[in-house]
């Protein structure tokens, strides 16, 4: 089976990399277990779908990525319609959200005509299978972000930052101090606490600071460097920046005590540290410390607000009502089941937030003005990931 051969080879090199520098910390764990070029979970296979481990929004219907090809023009044209942006999407899965997004981007020849489109992907496997999505657009694909070449963009990401990796750390009478993965006298991989206090503790936000003993806390060095890549790259000056990012995932708009970490396969939950690279890896997102870092920059930030909120305001229930009219009574059911799945409250209508950054003075996003003229943020705390 590959996955055991995947995970054996997986194990025993993060058993060597222990056995020759100490225990590591968790974001070191879930970058090798998520992106080692050889094991890594997503380096070798297709996670997505009901054959997969889990199901995204763009899985689940189409509408969700037209949808956000509808807000991106809309966007496009707030940034004053440039004859030529890059429109950026980051962890683009299967390319589905991409190939739905553009084909509702018809409805907007001109926006088309000036996207240039880029996907920053690591894995060979999944950028085979967003190539055949896409296959009648030109596609330029990156390691990273910041490979995009300079200009206007508008940049996407869903269901990303949920698998960046993440450090945790436990309050102590002695203070934070952080989890890591060593061995354990079996030669398996287990959870153990450092001994002395280490600086990057400093990232934990104030108000988890004074957490009671036993509390865990969560930060992703990499989530804010990203939140600052984007922030940055928006108020770029001389013309390299400008346009907007969407950020969707499942979290919380508070920092607060929590241990999220979590691997699943199937659907179904799995020991984190069991099999490596046989498992997706994620946790839930602080969207709390992604506005205050894009904030730090000067961006500005809208939301969060609940993925349903924010779909109702785009018009999904017009959508599904025009895909329901032309549908037999299967179809129909399927329609709605997929509406409710996206927007109810118990579903991922509010434990999926969505935030969107922009230069400042810009105007508001669609989606995120209450028509009732409230704010568009909202409280929530993330469920796990479907």
């Amino acid at each position: 089976m590959p996955e055991a051969a995947e995970a054996a080879g997986l194990g025993r090199h993060l058993a060597n990399l222990i056995a020759s520098e100490g225990a590591i910390g968790i974001d070191r764990y879930m970058a090798e277990a998520l992106g080692n070029p050889r094991w890594g979970y997503y380096m070798t296979r297709d996670p997505f779908g009901l054959q997969g481990d889990f199901i995204t929004a763009p899985e689940v219907s189409q509408m969700f990525g037209e949808l956000i090809g509808l807000w991106c023009a809309e966007l496009w044209r707030q940034m004053g319609a440039p004859a030529e942006f890059h429109l950026v999407e980051i962890g683009p899965g299967r390319g589905t959200l991409m190939a739905d997004a553009l084909r509702a981007g018809r409805l907007v020849p001109p926006f088309l005509t000036a996207a240039r489109l880029h996907l920053v992907e690591t894995s060979p496997v999944l950028r085979t299978l967003q190539g055949t999505a896409l296959a009648d657009h030109q596609v330029s694909w990156h390691q990273h972000f910041n490979e995009v070449p300079p200009g206007p963009a508008i940049v996407v990401a869903n269901e990303l930052f949920d698998a960046l990796p993440i450090r945790q750390f436990e309050r102590t009478i002695e203070g934070w101090r952080e989890r890591l993965v060593s061995l354990g006298p079996d030669g398996g991989l287990r959870f153990v606490r450092a001994a002395q206090p280490s600086p990057a503790q400093a990232l934990i936000p104030e108000a988890v600071q004074g957490a009671p003993l036993g509390s865990v806390a969560e930060i992703s060095p990499a989530s804010i460097n990203l939140a600052r890549d984007l922030a940055e790259r928006l108020l770029a000056p001389g013309g390299e920046g400008g346009g907007g990012a969407l950020i969707v995932d499942y979290g919380s708009d508070e920092s607060r005590p929590r241990d999220t970490l979590q691997a699943v396969i199937g659907h179904h939950s799995h020991p984190v540290l069991e099999a490596p690279g046989s498992a997706d890896l994620c946790a839930h997102v602080d969207f709390a410390q992604l506005a205050r870092t894009a904030r730090e920059c000067g961006a500005q930030v809208h939301g969060p607000t609940g993925q349903g909120a924010f779909l109702e305001r785009l018009g999904i229930g017009e959508r599904a009502a025009r895909l329901k009219a032309g549908a037999g009574a299967a179809q129909a059911q399927d329609i709605e089941a997929a509406l409710a799945r996206l927007t109810d409250p118990g579903q991922m209508g509010s434990h999926f937030r969505v935030l969107a950054l922009t230069q400042p003075g810009a105007p508001e996003p669609a989606g995120f003005a209450d028509p009732d003229g409230g704010g568009g943020g909202g409280g929530g705390d993330g469920g796990g990931a479907a």
